[in-house]
């Protein structure tokens, strides 16, 4: 087994802010992808549950097109082998989707393996995997799985991305009207769903959050 690796990048946790998931865009996927790379978004996730594998591996091929030459890196959620198939950046897995360590044995060219983490406990035991990153919620309830996660709140959201060394995601029903709670509870880098969309104007509802995560990043700077 490798050992932990630090955030691509990064010698340490990465701080990076707005993680974009797209699920079911109000606008489309592909115009919601060009609003995520105009921003500078640095993460953007292509979550199609339930649809048939070609129908997300066509997605994936023409985000990857949008994406390819920007900062922004994609990802595709749950199948490392659809996201090496199509050129993506990484995969984002799941506590029962295949093991990072078998993904990560298998696909030696991504360069981002994502781990979801719905407690203490799961968020511990990645240190020893050592993911590109972790998710974790959700700290708020969301309607965007089926069977969710207990609710974790803004408490031991914040406990455990202080715990960890790795960098971290929070993620689970955030949105404008909370994302300044979520900043003050800890968090440094936050996914969204609904939040840009579920919005006709997904470029200005992106960059309405990343104008939050900056004034929570100068008000760190200057409270340090």
């Amino acid at each position: 087994m490798k050992p932990p690796q630090p955030a691509l990048g990064s010698s340490g946790p990465e701080r990076f802010g707005l993680y974009l998931v797209l699920t079911d865009p109000l606008i489309g996927y592909e115009r919601c992808a060009e609003a995520a790379v105009k921003a500078g978004v640095r993460y953007l996730q292509l979550r199609m549950k339930n649809a048939p594998r070609r129908d997300v591996a066509a997605m994936a091929r023409v985000l990857r097109a949008i994406t390819a030459g920007s900062s922004t890196r994609l990802i595709v959620n749950d199948d490392a082998d659809l996201a090496a198939e199509v050129g993506a950046d990484g995969v984002h897995l799941g506590q029962d989707d295949e093991a990072l360590e078998e993904a990560r044995r298998r696909h030696p060219g991504l360069s981002v393996l994502g781990l979801s983490t719905h407690n203490e406990a799961q968020a511990a035991a990645a240190r020893v995997i050592g993911p590109s990153y972790i998710g974790v919620g959700p700290v708020f309830a969301t309607p965007s799985k089926a069977r969710p996660d207990p609710v974790l709140g803004l408490a031991r959201m914040g406990h455990i991305v202080a715990a960890s060394s790795l960098t971290t995601v929070a993620i689970g029903g955030i949105d404008e009207s909370n994302l300044p709670d979520v900043l003050a509870a800890g968090a440094v880098n936050v996914a969204v769903i609904r939040a840009v969309c579920a919005q006709p104007d997904p470029y200005s509802a992106i960059r309405r959050l990343q104008r939050l995560l900056d004034a929570a990043q100068i008000g760190r700077k200057a409270g340090a």
